[in-house]
């Protein structure tokens, strides 16, 4: 039998998800033995099958056209979804610039930082990505799991995993960050 398939990317968030997957340290070459990782931010291939994959798996919200873009692939490509870590289940800390609206929070960015100079303008091209609210994935594709945590714990990464892996579906309560 096939080991499932598995990818994951990354959208509005900070990567600490995906650092934290990797504090798996030895236990990644046990997962290895259950799945095929596929595409990831920390593999060569960056983009799911085309043909699909079993589990997608996605960290960060959603705050542009192109992470909604990014979400879509990966619900299309994918028979079960996660959604890992704060970012990807509520919005998290990039959710907090919905307070203050996405042109202030250009202009901070772009013309107000400390290392900004006198010259210091908004990027404005037709090929950027345009800002969002930013949001959970869920609200803008199907998820069928929820990994919260800021970052999740690699315990509870590999526990998520290994159950996917092995066709169950994984119970996720209690506090995440404590797993054992």
């Amino acid at each position: 039998m096939a080991k499932p398939k598995v990818a994951s990317d990354w959208l509005a968030g900070c990567a600490g998800c995906h650092m934290s997957f990797l504090d798996m340290d030895e236990r990644i070459v046990e997962l290895l033995k259950l799945v095929d990782l596929r595409a990831t931010p920390i593999t060569d291939l960056k983009e799911p099958d085309k043909d699909g994959v079993d589990v997608g798996i996605l960290e960060g919200g959603i705050s542009n056209t192109y992470n909604e873009e990014v979400a879509k692939k990966m619900r299309s490509r994918c028979k079960i979804l996660v959604a890992l870590g704060d970012c990807a289940v509520f919005g998290g800390v990039p959710a907090m610039r919905n307070f203050t609206g996405d042109q202030a929070a250009l202009e901070r960015a772009y013309m107000q930082t400390e290392s900004t100079d006198e010259s210091g303008k908004i990027p404005d091209d037709p090929e950027l990505a345009q800002m969002v609210h930013v949001r959970p994935v869920s609200d803008v594709v199907k998820v069928d799991v929820f990994l919260p945590g800021c970052a999740p714990s690699a315990d509870a990464i590999f526990y998520v995993l290994s159950e996917l892996a092995q066709g169950r579906t994984p119970e996720v309560s209690g506090d995440y960050n404590d797993w054992h």
